[in-house]
């Protein structure tokens, strides 16, 4: 044979394959063979492992060896985009530096001057040798679209997009944006691949390898459909057959680009974690108002407005109002001065002299088991705690307290720049400092950050979308981390936080059904409608449980 047409072995750096762990030299390696087209006829992927699996470690090597390596002893590309939110642009960095330790240079784009971007993505774009100063471009989503036209215009070896569910929408200009770059192998990167809908996990799919489901329309009419009807409560026996069927046909499809493995594995190199959700009781006050709120003229009408289109602008503001008001009354005390809709009479419920000045945890049955846990977490141990709320309203009401009771804190929210960020988080993960909380939005710090220098985490409300829930409860439970981890889920008994919990379980269990493959054998709650949010159920441990 032709000496010079002998095909070698590709063999990942032992720099990197040393400390890679089995699931991650699984990972790396189906990865390799989907880009390659190895696997079927196509060129991407979705790692879709869940938070803390190493899923940069596992493409920082698939990056390193394309980049040198080929079987024609040539390297298989030349350049390579990583995107991601931009608050885990300096993160992919360091992660390139960390593992290569500096044997490879990325470009950064963050900030910078219009014409200074211009400049550098240029020389990026239009360098064609096959060897590139700076071969990895770290951007994010909002500037990769803003200079999408530099990027698409010369071939790239290979994108990779990581928390890639923000591609869910294939209608947004970003996704669009992507689709036009010149690159046949992609890689999608996220740890909650469905998060709503089977038409968001299609956009995902359909990213990485066109035309595998078909269009838009076609997946629908194939899938879909078939699969929704199986889920819902009333369905009939031939219904959910053929939802199983079809379930079946789109895994057994899909399973060919899709790696996914849960924090399952993660039990024999971490300590144990345990998560509990915690009902607590509303105070006389905050059921008094929560009721007052329910009973009023506004949400009345509207309940009665809403036969099936609801005006869901109205509906969201009340829901709202219901949310923050099992929280804590301060944060609907604005309202209540000014009389708003649905707080037209509520003044008088609240204690003649109250004042938000500062706070009274006693006023809300969550804040005042808050007061009581941490106290005593303070008082027993040397833990640190993440406080997560998705308002920021709520973050200033945890600082009242931190205050009141003297504990040191650090806040992260939407406000602060990405640099601070970095500085916060590495100072509240050094054990020698004494800083005792963490409060955390959970908009601003669910992805991608590592706070393993805690080891307790309280949610304090939950979202609507349990992919958001998962990611913040991810932060603490993850590579590094040394102690065993306390997640303490709190919820308002018989509030509208518990039918969102409910709502959850059913989103959770169809993302389970596609992605992990899970049968549920239990039914889901009936798609509740709005009726069924705004009814308060006085008097019970928990409606959940119940149900």
């Amino acid at each position: 044979m032709d000496p010079s047409k002998m095909l070698v072995h590709v063999v990942v750096d032992p720099i990197l394959s040393n400390i890679l762990r089995p699931h991650q030299r699984e990972g790396v390696k189906f990865m390799y063979e989907c880009v390659e087209g190895k696997r079927g006829p196509f060129n991407g992927c979705i790692m879709a492992d869940e938070m803390g699996l190493g899923k940069t470690l596992q493409c920082v090597t698939l990056t390193w060896t394309l980049l040198r390596q080929s079987p024609d002893c040539k390297p298989t590309i030349s350049k390579a985009i990583i995107v991601c939110p931009s608050s885990l642009v300096k993160n992919w960095e360091n992660e390139f530096h960390k593992w290569l330790h500096g044997r490879l240079h990325c470009l950064p784009m963050e900030g910078g001057s219009k014409e200074d971007n211009i400049r550098a993505l240029e020389q990026f774009a239009y360098n064609t040798s096959q060897r590139c100063g700076t071969p990895v471009l770290v951007i994010s989503y909002e500037t990769f679209r803003i200079y999408a036209d530099i990027l698409c215009r010369n071939e790239i070896g290979m994108v990779i997009c990581d928390e890639g569910h923000r591609l869910k929408n294939s209608d947004n200009l970003t996704y669009q944006a992507l689709m036009r770059l010149k690159t046949k192998r992609r890689v999608l990167l996220s740890g909650t691949p469905i998060q709503n809908d089977l038409t968001e996990y299609f956009s995902l799919v359909n990213f990485v390898n066109p035309e595998m489901l078909g269009t838009a329309a076609e997946f629908k009419r194939n899938f879909e459909n078939a699969i929704l009807r199986g889920q819902n409560a009333d369905s009939s026996d031939k219904e959910r057959q053929r939802a199983v069927e079809k379930t079946q046909e789109l895994i057994g499809l899909v399973n060919q680009c899709i790696i996914r493995r849960t924090n399952q594995i993660l039990t024999k190199y971490l300590p144990v974690k345990f998560e509990m959700v915690i009902c607590a009781k509303m105070t006389p006050l905050q059921e008094a108002l929560y009721v007052n709120f329910l009973k009023s003229d506004k949400v009345r009408k509207n309940l009665q407005d809403c036969n099936e289109k609801v005006t869901s602008l109205t509906a969201l503001a009340d829901i709202t109002n219901l949310k923050k008001l099992c929280s804590h009354p301060d944060l609907i005390y604005d309202k209540v001065l000014a009389r708003e809709n649905g707080f037209e009479n509520a003044q008088t419920i609240f204690p003649a002299n109250h004042s938000t000045k500062e706070i009274n945890p006693e006023l809300s049955g969550k804040f005042m088991l808050l007061d009581f846990m941490l106290a005593t977490i303070r008082t027993n141990s040397d833990d640190k705690v993440v406080l997560i709320s998705n308002y920021t309203q709520t973050l200033d009401l945890f600082e009242q307290l931190a205050r009141k009771r003297k504990y040191p804190f650090v806040r992260l929210d939407g406000t602060m720049s990405i640099k601070k960020r970095n500085k916060v988080v590495e100072r509240f993960n050094d054990p020698s400092v004494d800083c005792f909380l963490f409060m955390l939005s959970s908009k601003a710090g669910g992805c991608g950050l590592n706070l393993i220098g805690a080891n307790r985490l309280f949610m304090f409300d939950p979202d609507w979308n349990p992919a958001n829930d998962e990611q913040a409860m991810a932060r603490i439970w993850r590579d590094g981390q040394k102690k065993p981890c306390f997640i303490y889920r709190l919820v308002a008994t018989g509030s509208i936080e518990e039918k969102i919990l409910q709502r959850q379980t059913h989103k959770k269990s169809l993302s389970s059904t596609i992605i992990d493959n899970n049968e549920s054998e239990e039914k889901h709650f009936t798609r509740d409608d709005l009726k069924d949010l705004f009814r308060y159920e006085p008097g019970i441990l928990s409606d959940t449980h119940n149900k």
